[in-house]
């Protein structure tokens, strides 16, 4: 009896032992399922904000480096030369940049320019006053607006900026390739403004809708703003499931997914992903399966109950050893996203220092063209020394003493005068890392000039008379290294003229300070105008193309300006540098 009893309790509890594994596999299998779910799916909103925001960035500074074209000002006065050279241009960088349309508001709101100029649905001509991305950049300056558009009726986000001379530059981006990479990955992403509404998304039927209730008189007031229809701005029909594993999950056409929202990024845009938990209720019921199958197995075997427990307890193991696998391998994903994000920023940091050695390459190559310029103007101040030395020490043996401190007081002149070509090279030699500050402007100039005095006296020079307290923001050396290549382009562009002329004007009517250098050389060649801040663009046979690039991009970085400018007679270029305040 007593026997019987034992056994009897070993086979309850070989039963028991299966059907609790199975419940605790069931556990285990759900709760790292969700958590490998989780950290794929923000591992994924983070890439896809990342994509949006790389997407964004490409189109930000469209309107703020046309506000400063040449062409604007003579468009905004309606020159037709002007405008169809600006409708050419904006056409060329909408292709170039993949923009949707470029455009150019009046003042009025009147479209002047656009790049789809030579489309039937052309915006030249068309009246915008009425949009509030006009109207918020006439009095912000600057305005970015989700909306559909008025003539192609396409959801876009509108970039507007007020430009110096007047009117506007606008820029409509459209993420319709940005949506199909986000359907094609998987899940369901969406980006909804600071009030809800839903812009941007791989579901195109959820476009306009919001993720809570509006009130009606807000969603009026979107309504207008956005150009939308009346039956716009429902919320989203999704409702919320029950939590598992502490994670928010939602359910959509029947089917359940888990949801991410991540931080809202600038201009309130805030971005959510909805990943399915298809593979979650697949694992958990399979591993209670397999549990279940195990229990069938020991109570058909009965008596070899333990073997069979044995067998069971090398299956957790294994279970918790593939769980383990499974979550190197999300750290492993992760670890690879970081590191690609780190690479990135660390391209991005090489790409700057590599910027900055072509610029010192750039002064250095300046150094060795006006080696022999600067040879001459050490010359002859070091044989004046030398003869001014002999002079003095024979005054000295015949006791003339005051001819000697004469001669003494000049070679103190000359050194002085050599020290100042010397220690003017040594600062244009370094390299320039000094933040953009307030600056004397007659500084920078004056450098120039010191150290192409020689080759400057070939030619007939005329420089401008240069106020002691001019100042601007700028970084003295990179100033002085931009002078240098347009005046050295000028020397060069004159080299064959008979009565060669350079001519240096300084303009301090405007809010910014304009430098104009002029040369009545052959110009520039028509066919590379357009193109010639662009790399390796040279008329030079052994030029490389690369001065004037270096200077404009100098000049940006210091937030002013390089252009070349309409010339009928050799060439004219501009710079133009921020006024210090005073």
């Amino acid at each position: 009896m007593a026997s019987r009893t034992r056994s009897l309790a070993w086979i309850l509890l070989a039963l028991a032992l299966p059907l609790l594994a199975a419940w605790i596999a069931g556990q285990m299998a759900e709760r790292n399922a969700w958590g490998r779910l989780r950290h794929e799916a923000h591992a994924a909103a983070q890439l896809r904000q990342a994509l949006l925001t790389s997407e964004l960035q490409r189109f930000q500074l469209l309107p703020l480096a046309l506000s400063d074209d040449a062409l604007l000002p003579a468009a905004m006065r309606r020159d037709p030369a002007a405008l169809r050279a600006l409708n050419r241009k904006l056409e060329a960088l909408a292709v170039e940049a993949g923009a949707a349309t470029i455009y150019v508001l009046g003042l009025d709101g009147v479209a002047l320019a656009a790049s789809n100029w030579r489309s039937p649905q052309s915006f030249v001509g068309q009246d915008y006053g009425f949009r509030s991305y006009y109207q918020e950049a006439r009095d912000r300056g600057a305005y970015r607006q989700f909306a559909l558009g008025t003539v192609s009726h396409k959801p876009g986000l509108y970039l507007s900026r007020r430009v110096a001379g007047g009117g506007f530059v606008v820029v409509k981006v459209e993420f319709d390739a940005l949506e199909r990479g986000w359907a094609r990955a998987g899940g369901i992403a969406f980006v909804a403004d600071g009030e809800g509404v839903i812009l941007v998304t791989s579901q195109s039927a959820w476009r306009f809708r919001t993720t809570h209730v509006i009130e009606p008189a807000a969603a009026q007031r979107i309504r207008r703003e956005m150009r939308l229809g009346p039956h716009t701005l429902a919320p989203l029909p999704v409702p919320v499931a029950n939590r598992r594993a502490g994670l928010p999950s939602v359910f959509v056409n029947g089917e359940r997914y888990l949801a991410v929202r991540l931080p809202p990024q600038a201009g309130g845009w805030r971005l959510s992903l909805l990943m399915p938990t298809r593979s979650v209720v697949g694992e958990t019921r399979g591993a209670q399966a397999a549990a279940l199958f195990a229990a069938l197995v020991l109570v058909t075997l009965g008596w070899i109950l333990r073997e069979r427990a044995r067998r069971g307890t090398e299956a957790a193991g294994a279970a918790k050893a593939r769980a383990a696998e499974l979550a190197e391998l999300v750290e492993a994903r992760t670890a690879a996203l970081r590191r690609e994000i780190e690479e990135r920023a660390e391209t991005e940091a090489q790409a700057e220092v590599l910027r900055e050695e072509l610029r010192q390459a750039n002064r250095l190559a300046t150094l060795g063209q006006v080696t022999a310029s600067v040879a001459h103007e050490t010359a002859q101040p070091i044989a004046a020394i030398r003869n001014y030395a002999r002079a003095g020490r024979a005054f000295i043996a015949r006791g003339r003493f005051t001819d000697a401190d004469t001669n003494l007081t000049e070679i103190e002149r000359l050194t002085e005068r050599v020290g100042a070509v010397t220690a003017e090279l040594r600062g244009f030699a370094r390299k320039a890392s000094g933040p953009v500050a307030p600056m004397p402007l007659a500084r920078s100039i004056d450098g120039a000039m010191l150290i192409l005095r020689e080759r400057l006296s070939g030619v007939t020079f005329v420089r401008p008379t240069v106020p002691p307290d001019l100042t601007v923001l700028g970084d003295p050396v990179r100033v002085e290294q931009v002078l240098i290549n347009l005046l050295q382009n000028a020397l060069d562009a004159t080299g064959s003229v008979v009565d060669p002329r350079i001519t240096l004007d300084l303009d301090t009517a405007h809010d910014c300070v304009r430098i104009d250098v002029r040369d009545n050389g052959a110009g520039v060649d028509p066919a590379i105008a357009e193109r010639i801040f662009t790399p390796f663009v040279t008329s030079r046979t052994a030029g490389l193309g690369l001065g004037l690039v270096i200077a404009q991009d100098i000049m940006i970085d210091m937030g002013g300006s390089l252009h070349l400018m309409p010339s009928s007679g050799g060439a004219w270029f501009q710079v133009r540098l921020r006024r210090a305040a005073a």
